[in-house]
């Protein structure tokens, strides 16, 4: 259980980082699961972490919290009531005050994913260079699709507005679907943490990005133009 006192594993101060980048605030429950949701409801994360918290504590401000943190080479938090204790086990220290609840955007509900139709594996080399290419050729839409002859899955950063937009695709794989489909993401969306992940799409257009070395979960709204034809 998170004591009087205890460090955080850097797997999930990182974890914490990321989740910085998708709301500004964050609500950790009792137990070990952290989840957060972007203020427009389109993307949602859920981590299992190694520490299991015993104190139900509310962030306002995620990025400033872990700035302070930041401060001490290697910290040691206090958990109580109604804020944490900062410290190196040293003289100095900072108390921060929890945030009221019902103030945080919070996760209301778990995503039930329906079956699974398309699956595969994005690398963090693949991911790298299709946010890379999309930044040089500034466009903002990821569309993931078979090839014209069908036989592999590829990933294309373009301008989905634009038929006569530059563009820029990668192979992801084999595809082992015999059907047409396309599923389009807005690239400022994939703010992921660094990693190999396995992709799975529904028949209804739901998107689910796994950590392959970490139980980290993203669930990624998708463009109404995305499809599936099974």
């Amino acid at each position: 259980m998170v004591s009087e006192s205890t460090k955080l594993s850097k797997d999930t101060l990182a974890v914490l980082k990321n989740f910085s980048t998708l709301n500004s605030n964050i609500l950790v429950e009792e137990g070990n699961i952290i989840e957060t949701i972007t203020p427009t409801k389109n993307v949602m994360a859920r981590a299992v972490v190694d520490e299991e918290f015993s104190t139900k504590f509310g962030i306002w401000d995620l990025s400033k919290f872990l700035s302070v943190v930041s401060m001490f080479e290697s910290p040691e938090f206090t958990f109580e009531e109604k804020s944490v204790l900062i410290g190196d086990g040293k003289k100095s220290s900072v108390k921060y005050h929890y945030c009221e609840p019902s103030l945080l955007t919070v996760p209301t509900r778990q995503v039930n994913m329906p079956e699974t139709a398309l699956s595969l594996e994005m690398t963090n080399v693949m991911f790298n260079e299709l946010t890379k290419a999309a930044s040089v050729l500034q466009v903002q839409d990821l569309r993931i699709c078979p090839s014209e002859d069908g036989s592999e899955i590829l990933g294309i950063v373009h301008d989905i507005n634009d038929p006569t937009s530059n563009h820029y695709s990668i192979s992801l794989g084999e595809n082992t679907v015999d059907c047409s489909y396309q599923f389009d993401f807005k690239i400022n969306l994939l703010r992921l943490l660094p990693g190999n992940y396995t992709v799975d799409f529904t028949e209804t257009v739901i998107s689910k990005f796994s950590h392959n070395d970490f139980d980290l979960t993203y669930w990624i709204a998708l463009e109404t133009s995305s499809k599936f034809n099974g």
